[in-house]
Parts: structure tokens; C-alpha cells; sequence
């Protein structure tokens, strides 16, 4: 049974369901880290889960400030995974196959943040923003 509010309405996002596809993605690769790595390891798969997360908890604010506040957070997370993804990569943790693969949907995803980001600051700007259910 599929439930559906207004609340839940982030999951119809591409860039939120990417987001998703990226942590998945993150996990599968960086989850066989060693011991020794573990912690590092931990640190780039929450900041991967910290976009999608963001981005829903902005969503879920009526304020269209807000919502930018959390994507803005949600860009954040972005570019620290990144510099982890780019730190594995250039330290052999991770292989040049593994690292595109990644890259290539961080690459869309991010993007896709980045044109919501401007989507809703032209919103903003221009007054058109609905904050009543």
C-alpha cells in the first residue's frame, strides 16, 4: 500500500531519487572498506545520505527559506562527498571503474540540486511560492 500526503511529496523529485541512488551506490562500494578505514569509510556514506535526507527535510518545510536553507545544506554534503570520493580514488581505495560510475551520478545529481536551487530562488524572487496546504 503506497501512502501518499503532501508531506511525502519529495519523493517525485529526480534529483531526491538520485540522491537515493547515490547513497546505494556509495554504500555498495565503500561498505567493503577494511577495518582501519571504517570510520573514513562511515564519514563519506553519511554524507552521500545526508543529500537526500536534506533535500526531504526541506521539502517538508512550508517555508520556502527553509527549503533553500536545506538544499544549500544538501549542496554541502555534496561537495564533502565528493572530496571523499576524489580522496579514495587518488589513494587507491577505490578502483577508476568504481570512481566513474560514482562520479558520473554524483555529477547529475548534483547538477539537479543545483537547477532546483535556482528553480526556487526564482520563485522567490518573483513572489511565487504557496506556503498553505
Amino acid at each position: 500500500m503506497e501512502r501518499k500526503n503532501i508531506n511525502r511529496g519529495f519523493k517525485k523529485l529526480r534529483v531526491w531519487n538520485d540522491a537515493v541512488d547515490l547513497y546505494v551506490l556509495t554504500c555498495k562500494v565503500i561498505s567493503a572498506f577494511p577495518f582501519e578505514l571504517k570510520k573514513t569509510a562511515s564519514n563519506c556514506i553519511d554524507s552521500s545520505h545526508s543529500i537526500s535526507r536534506n533535500i526531504a527535510e526541506g521539502y517538508s518545510r512550508r517555508s520556502i527559506k527553509e527549503y533553500l536553507n536545506f538544499l544549500n545544506i544538501a549542496l554541502g554534503s555534496s561537495g564533502e562527498f565528493h572530496s571523499c570520493l576524489v580522496s579514495f580514488y587518488k589513494a587507491n581505495q577505490i578502483s577508476q571503474e568504481d570512481f566513474d560510475q560514482i562520479d558520473e551520478l554524483h555529477f547529475k545529481t548534483e547538477n539537479e540540486l543545483l537547477m532546483l536551487i535556482k528553480s526556487l530562488q526564482k520563485k522567490m524572487k518573483d513572489g511565487d511560492w504557496n506556503d498553505t496546504f
